[in-house]
């Protein structure tokens, strides 16, 4: 399975590069958009749940590195007192 890497710009400047083990995340996410706070979190939380049932279906067990990502974007994005008013930037993917 073609896992992959993308690099995001939180709303206070830090950037993370996070993970996914399957494409599916460029089907929610464009290199050099930028995206609405709550939009980013619904995008990557429906997407690594999709690269995790991927595994699942393929090995027998969910991508517990895929659900950890997905935890680590949640809670980051709870850390911005205003998520309507915050934008990531999706800078780029790494394979």
């Amino acid at each position: 399975m073609p896992e992959i890497r993308f690099k995001v710009q939180w709303p206070d400047g830090s950037q993370e590069l996070c993970y996914s083990p399957s494409l599916v995340v460029k089907e929610y996410l464009t290199a050099g958009e930028q995206y609405s706070l709550e939009d980013f979190v619904a995008r990557t939380r429906e997407a690594l749940t999709i690269a995790s049932d991927r595994v699942q279906k393929k090995y027998g067990f969910p991508c517990s590195l895929a659900l950890g990502q997905r935890q680590r974007i949640i809670d980051k994005a709870q850390a911005y007192p205003d998520p309507q008013q915050c934008q990531v930037q999706m800078l780029e993917f790494l394979s």
